[in-house]
């Protein structure tokens, strides 16, 4: 929200920034008061969310936190950092879990409730109004409205205190006036006389003057809004569930291996980077590190969503909070902290948790002013009837009615829950939404641009086939080829050296190794001298491939792959096929892109014959091959140029640029971390059906807002004109404002439901 006309925005140079905990909100015209106190303040820009709780503050030079503090204490209420670590962060959501914050309201609540329901009852059926039942319903309405409703009284005085009104003021001053009144009509009117019944009405035609009391409309309301706050706050703690469950899911302490293979218990926090730590089979990893010995199977569903555990040796990097499924593993420490992968996920949930979107801030505007127009309403209604000869008591049941219709809470949570859950929801399928901006965006969105290296394709040369001359055993060329390749460090050797291990195990044994640049390999294996490489390599020692070979080779430089020749003992006796891999699952994603209207283009380096074969295998029409890395955001322009509204799917350092020019960029969790800062949603497996599941919940995150907002200002439109036309008892109004809120957050909660697409 932009900064009061008086404040002054912090110059990014020496601008800071800090997130507080605000307590004693008990609506969205709460914060919003609280927004605009520290948006007058010299230097500060401020956003207040009333659903998770919390202020996001940038402040410049020259003013300190506690002066924040300060001003959020004087407007009345609490401010306090928030936990700065995931492993305090972790404890604190502990600690919320094993309190219960809710006990007592609950207690408050089945007081009302046991109490509110025998005066209601006593109020609507005339059956059970024995002699002197108005006394019977005055002591039993009493502690409802001190006792029960105690929150709301101290809240609306605080607030007068500070000048100030909020819904708690509205509630307050409808149940007081209600009870007051009643007490009023009991010991002066005639409401307390022997026979006296009191009709349940939902107009205001009864007019007889003090006669009536409204003991009902007092515990009733109360009851009603009491059951309200209740089940919103519950619903805002499963809103925040998922964001609590992401922090808990670290290890609490570690096994650390220190010099001569000593090991030693100590808590994660101790842990620094470079430090060697074990990890037994069932144990979570207690940070982002390598493997250094060992080999294992690793869940990582817990961020990933991925529910397949991934084999991991040797020099493989893990992840903090995955749990070792397989064997003993010893780790070397590369992040710890606010460094790690589960600190950032957490990070970045929290920052679009706290944001706002364009609609919200609106909705935050009219709750600001709310509660004094809705007490003006009141007022005007009050004097209106009274005005055209209504009478007393038709002229007090519409203003309290419109007191206690009058719901800015609705308008507050209609953005903040739905965030929450959906975000949280992300969190748990390994997709990461950095702010409510992002989510209009997605909606907008009609072509989506996906580099071809480690986005579409495994980013990794792989061996994809083998074609052996006749007489040629298969698995005797991958036994002899993959031993030599072994000893070469060329990706494209290393390549057929994991595919030959992979398909037949066991690999021949090396002798008078020899790399040459350019050609590829010689050498001599189990006796047999070998040579592996380009064809010319062969044609150096003057042995020429068989027609079918030729016809391999010719066909896989065709599709794009590199052809390798093998020739052992004067004879060519295979060409291996290798390739950087199509991912199983592109020509699914692709699917799926589609399938929600936007159109692909593959863009990337290589040339027009491997570009084409990929996209000919994933099924994707338009190519832009042979882009230099700087280029790619001139392609971006170019499309954007065209009218299209352009996402982008990257993982490496050349798609930073152009992720950021794009109208959304999508960041395969895989890449660096250039890429993850520049996009807008990340999706940490590098699945590119993420990338439809990410849009999918974006545009279901987006439209339940829409929903929220709409109900939310339907609600207000619709219902105070019902009630200052004397069309709503105050009984059902308290109902029907407590329903709202519940209605707001609970659409909200569906979106844990959502699923990836099947």
């Amino acid at each position: 929200m932009s900064a009061h006309p008086a404040a002054t925005a912090p110059s990014a140079a020496q601008a800071a920034e800090v997130e507080l905990a605000i307590g004693g909100m008990t609506c969205a015209s709460c914060a919003a008061r609280i927004e605009k106190k520290l948006n007058r303040m010299d230097g500060v820009e401020a956003t207040v969310n009333y659903a998770t709780e919390k202020a996001k503050v940038t402040f410049a030079d020259g003013v300190a936190v506690a002066d924040l503090i300060a001003t959020v204490e004087a407007t009345g209420y609490t401010a306090q950092e928030p936990p700065r670590t995931v492993e305090e962060k972790a404890e604190e959501a502990e600690s919320d879990a094993s309190a219960d914050p809710l006990a007592p309201l609950r207690q408050r609540l089945v007081t009302a409730v046991a109490l509110a329901v025998p005066v209601v009852a006593m109020a609507m059926i005339p059956a059970l109004q024995f002699e002197y039942w108005q006394w019977l319903s005055l002591t039993l309405t009493a502690p409802v409205v001190t006792y029960a409703a105690w929150p709301f009284h101290k809240a609306a005085f605080t607030n007068a205190r500070h000048g100030a009104a909020t819904m708690d003021t509205l509630i307050s001053v409808g149940t007081s006036a209600a009870f007051l009144w009643s007490v009023w009509a009991l010991f002066f009117g005639t409401a307390g006389a022997p026979g006296m019944t009191h009709a349940f009405e939902l107009t205001i035609a009864r007019s007889d003057g003090a006669g009536n009391i409204y003991l009902e409309a007092a515990a009733g309301v109360t009851a009603f809004i009491l059951a309200g706050r209740y089940f919103e706050a519950r619903s805002k703690r499963k809103a925040g569930a998922a964001l609590k469950a992401l922090l808990e899911l670290g290890a609490k302490n570690v096994t650390l291996v220190r010099e001569g293979g000593r090991e030693e218990t100590a808590p994660v926090s101790e842990l620094k980077v470079g430090d060697r730590f074990l990890v037994r089979p069932g144990e979570k990893i207690a940070t982002d590190g390598a493997v250094v010995e060992g080999a294992s199977a690793v869940d990582a569903s817990m961020l990933t969503g991925e529910s397949v555990p991934v084999e991991v040796a040797v020099g493989d990097a893990v992840t903090g909070a995955t749990l070792n499924v397989g064997g003993r593993l010893v780790v070397e420490a590369t992040r710890v902290g606010a460094d790690t992968q589960l600190a950032r996920m957490a990070r970045l949930v929290e920052d679009a948790q706290n944001g706002k979107a364009a609609a919200q801030r609106l909705a935050d505007r009219i709750s600001a002013v709310f509660v004094p127009v809705v007490i003006g309403l009141a007022l005007a209604t009050l004097g209106f009837w009274l005005g055209n000869g209504a009478g007393i008591t038709a002229a007090f049941t519409a203003a309290v009615a419109v007191l206690i219709i009058a719901c800015p809470c609705a308008l507050g949570l209609a953005t903040p829950t739905a965030l929450m859950v959906g975000t949280g929801r992300g969190a748990q399928l390994g997709i990461l939404i950095k702010g409510p901006e992002v989510l209009e965006t997605t909606r907008a969105v009609d072509t989506i641009v996906l580099d071809k290296t480690g986005t579409v394709t495994t980013g990794r040369m792989t061996l994809l086939a083998t074609h052996v001359a006749d007489g040629t055993d298969t698995g005797e060329v991958l036994r002899v080829a993959g031993a030599l390749e072994h000893s070469s460090e060329h990706p494209i050797a290393q390549a057929i050296a994991d595919g030959a291990r992979e398909k037949v195990g066991e690999l021949g044994v090396v002798e008078d190794f020899a790399n040459l640049p350019g050609l590829g390999v010689q050498g001599v294996v189990d006796g047999h001298a070998v040579l592996v490489g380009r064809v010319r390599l062969l044609g150096e020692w003057e042995i020429r491939l068989p027609v079918e070979l030729e016809r391999a080779k010719a066909e896989a430089e065709a599709a794009g792959r590199t052809a390798v020749a093998v020739a052992w003992d004067g004879e060519a006796r295979a060409v291996l096929e290798v390739a950087d891999a199509v991912k199983e699952t592109s020509a699914e994603a692709v699917r799926r892109l589609r399938g929600l209207g936007l159109t692909p283009i593959l863009l990337t380096g290589d040339n027009e014959a491997v570009a084409r074969s990929v996209a000919a295998e994933v099924g994707i029409d338009e190519v832009i091959a042979e882009v230099m890395p700087q280029d790619k955001v001139d392609v971006v322009k170019r499309l954007q140029g065209e009218g299209r509204s352009v996402a982008m799917v990257g993982d490496g350092v050349n798609d930073a640029a152009a992720l950021a020019q794009a109208d959304l960029g999508l960041t395969m969790g895989t890449g660096t971390d250039a890429a993850i800062e520049a996009g807008d949603l990340t999706l940490v497996r590098g699945d590119l059906r993420a990338a439809a599941d990410a849009i999918r919940l974006s545009r279901r995150t987006l439209g339940t807002i829409r929903t929220n907002l709409f109900w939310a200002f339907a609600y207000n439109v619709g219902a105070l004109p019902l009630a200052a036309a004397g069309l709503l008892n105050p009984v059902i109004a308290g109902a029907a404002m407590a329903f709202s809120s519940v209605f707001v957050v609970g659409n909200s909660l569906r979106l844990r439901n959502f699923r990836p697409q099947a």
